[in-house]
């Protein structure tokens, strides 16, 4: 199994791959796409695309897993991170991939047992639980793998979402979601 994690982002977004083979995880890769803030937003978004992208073709991912999206008090910086997360699955979605989205507090309880649990202790225990010495930086590519971690965790147990491959033809594709049972072994 294979399973890319994603903390979205508008000016970073940190990412990891990890690669589980009998109870085993690996990092196959991990890293930050940073983006400069001079570009416009939908610039970033593009560049954002495109660096998943490789990552994809790369590393060959199974399943993605993404953060939701929390409640800002900014308007524009949720709208700003509901675009993102919207272009990731987008992505996901176009390359045929089952995806999982998991709540910060959700991601935070997996890896430390507390939902409440800082940055720094997600960090630390995401790189003990992985055997990265040092800890990687920034806290968006730990989040990013603690994601992926959480997903290897539970990602079995969720409801899954992916394109059953019904295109409409002429005008604009669409396709049907399909959700699996929880039952559903998915390997």
């Amino acid at each position: 199994m294979v399973v890319l994690g994603i903390d979205p982002g508008s000016l970073n977004t940190g990412y990891g791959v990890l690669h589980c083979d009998s109870g085993k995880v690996s990092v196959l890769v991990c890293g930050l796409i940073k983006l400069h803030p001079a570009l416009s937003h939908p610039e970033r978004i593009g560049e954002i695309c495109r660096e998943l992208e490789e990552v994809i073709a790369d590393f060959q991912p199974e399943r993605v897993a993404l953060e939701t999206a929390f409640l800002s008090r900014n308007v524009q910086s949720a709208l700003k991170l509901g675009q993102v997360r919207g272009a990731v699955i987008a992505l996901a979605m176009s390359k045929h991939l089952i995806l999982h989205e998991y709540a910060p507090r959700e991601v935070k309880s997996a890896i430390t047992g507390k939902g409440a649990a800082s940055k720094e202790q997600v960090a630390f225990m995401v790189a003990r639980m992985l055997g990265l010495s040092p800890v990687p930086v920034p806290y968006d590519v730990t989040d990013a793998l603690g994601i992926a971690l959480c997903d290897l965790l539970r990602g079995e147990s969720r409801e899954t979402f992916l394109p059953d491959g019904n295109v409409r033809t002429g005008g604009r594709s669409w396709s049907k979601l399909v959700h699996a049972s929880p039952d559903m072994v998915i390997r």
